[in-house]
């Protein structure tokens, strides 16, 4: 499998030569999905939101997040999985999201945040091309860990086939 050790964020090697990847894992419908640690900012509560008239679905509305305005993306939207209500569990996950040269702060909603762990790089696999519910391209690798796969989603992939569209540009990161 071809899985390069870099954050789903796109800001590179988490781990570098350790074997490991040190990830955030969280639940989005009942599924269990990870991103590198290194990529995430900070966990949030839910916050108010600022819809945004024309933007897309997935990311569909702006929160305030230390002054900042920042997108709010939806994976469970991205990943075609039904729009759920949040509860006291659900969560924004707001991580540090680079694309070419530019980086942006994105919260990412959650229905619920698990816990920080590392995960072993033999125990990845590659998404099958056939049977999956999800676009394959939009998962990095899918991990074993007790008993069950953990989702390492490509967040290059889902931003470019669903760029956001909140304004016309994200700003970069100062």
């Amino acid at each position: 499998m071809n899985v390069p050790d870099q954050s789903p964020a796109g800001s590179g090697p988490a781990t570098p030569g350790s074997g490991t990847i040190e990830v955030l894992t969280f639940g989005l419908q009942g599924e269990t999905f990870a991103l590198e640690a290194t990529a995430v900012q900070e966990i949030l509560d839910l916050l108010p939101e600022t819809p945004v008239p024309g933007a897309g679905r997935f990311v569909g509305s702006v929160i305030n997040f230390r002054g900042r305005v920042i997108p709010l993306a939806d994976l469970r939207l991205a990943f075609g999985m039904d729009p759920a209500e949040p509860t006291a569990d659900s969560r924004i996950v707001v991580i540090e999201f680079a694309s070419g040269s530019e980086s942006t702060l994105v919260g990412l909603r959650t229905d619920r945040v698990h816990e920080v762990t590392i995960l072993p790089l033999e125990s990845r696999e590659p998404p099958p091309g056939v049977g999956m519910r999800w676009r394959p391209d939009y998962i990095r690798a899918l991990f074993r860990h007790d008993g069950e796969f953990i989702i390492l989603p490509d967040l290059d992939a889902i931003f470019t086939a669903s760029p956001p569209r909140v304004g016309t540009t994200l700003r970069a990161v100062n």
